[in-house]
């Protein structure tokens, strides 16, 4: 085929069942490039993560940036070990790939997917979906701050941590949010912040919300206080459509979502370089649960979405389409792991969705 499509995939499996999901993803993704015949795609492997900090004391090589970017995306699993600190596994590999890349919109859909026992009591959860949009490289992580004043003796220790908002942060993952509801059925972007406490940075997002929104008259919008906004997602999720929000309040909320829906373990993301300047990676929201790992039950659909997200990133809109639906078809039949009631295996969820994928090709 003329157009045939090449990708060269940067794969970075991390920590405990990162190794597995990622390894599943794959799977798939393979299995849609030999049926399509539409693209092909190469992945390079990077040992990257808790282990290899333990041999090298970082969380990836010196040069790490330099020797992904130029990939075409990134395919991440998880992070974090129990004997490698949370701040230095996430600061020392995700946020490093995310800040270094200019990754500034992450990109968290929550869906209610059929044959799962949600733990939200809505009657028509079936039709709820929204997404939240999180500003991804400033905000509440920045990284600015310090800790001071260890001389003074015991418990005088300070800690400082800023937190950064930018009038060009804001308005780029704002205007996304937008740009994003153009697409949906029903076009509605909720802002959320604390600016009733935060009176600089989250005012500065408020103001610059209500000026992008004059210029999308078509779309619908409201502005929550974020403590409000947990309260609407388990009230009135009806309600939901495109959110957007900081770093820290997106990250919460996008768990929260995810939880009502039944696991954080089908939940994907995207993090964005919208312009392309750098790869964008695809990660599920989920941790790396090293509690689980190698038993072969941790659940595969989040990582598996996010590869849908990554097709879609690629250009392969209806290759990503098909994916999201043999999910679907896969939760409708009880094939899903033991976190969300079920008895499969990683290996059998993933072999449904491939079923389900080959009958797709098959019936077409």
């Amino acid at each position: 085929m003329e157009n045939k499509k090449h990708f060269r995939i940067a794969v970075i499996p991390g920590d405990g069942i990162g190794q597995e999901v990622v390894n599943e993803g794959l799977r798939v993704v393979e299995h849609l490039a030999a049926t399509s015949n539409k693209f092909s795609f190469e992945s390079d492997y990077f040992p990257w993560g808790c282990q290899y900090y333990l041999e090298h004391g970082r969380m990836m090589a010196e040069n790490g940036l330099e020797e992904i970017k130029n990939h075409d995306a990134i395919y991440f699993g998880a992070v974090g070990y129990p004997t490698v600190p949370d701040h230095i596994s996430l600061w020392g590999l995700r946020i490093a790939i995310c800040q270094g890349f200019d990754q500034w919109a992450n990109i968290r859909p929550v869906e209610f997917l059929p044959g799962i026992q949600s733990k939200l009591n809505h009657p028509n959860k079936e039709d709820l979906n929204w997404i939240l949009v999180r500003e991804n490289t400033e905000g509440e992580y920045s990284g600015i701050g310090g800790r001071n004043f260890t001389g003074r003796g015991n418990r005088k220790e300070v800690a400082v941590q800023s937190s950064i908002f930018t009038e060009e942060g804001c308005e780029r993952v704002i205007r996304h949010a937008f740009q994003l509801a153009l697409k949906r059925k029903r076009k509605k972007v909720t802002s959320v912040t604390k600016s009733n406490a935060q009176q600089y940075g989250m005012v500065l997002w408020d103001e610059v919300f209500e000026r992008v929104s004059k210029e999308y008259p078509e779309v619908e919008t409201d502005q929550w206080l974020v403590d409000a906004m947990a309260a609407q997602f388990v009230l009135h999720p009806e309600e939901l459509e495109v959110v957007v929000a900081s770093n820290l309040l997106a990250d919460i909320l996008s768990d929260l979502g995810s939880a009502l829906a039944g696991s954080l373990g089908i939940a994907s993301s995207a993090n964005l370089n919208p312009e392309g300047r750098f790869p964008s990676m695809f990660e599920s929201v989920h941790g790396s649960a090293p509690d689980i790992a190698g038993k072969g039950i941790a659940n595969p659909i989040g990582t598996i979405g996010s590869a849908a997200l990554m097709l879609d990133h690629l250009g392969l809109a209806d290759e990503a389409k098909m994916i999201n639906e043999a999910i679907r078809t896969t939760t409708e039949d009880g094939v899903v792991t033991a976190d969300i009631g079920g008895k499969n295996t990683t290996k059998e969820v993933t072999d449904s969705i491939i079923s389900h994928l080959s009958r797709m090709y098959t019936k077409v």
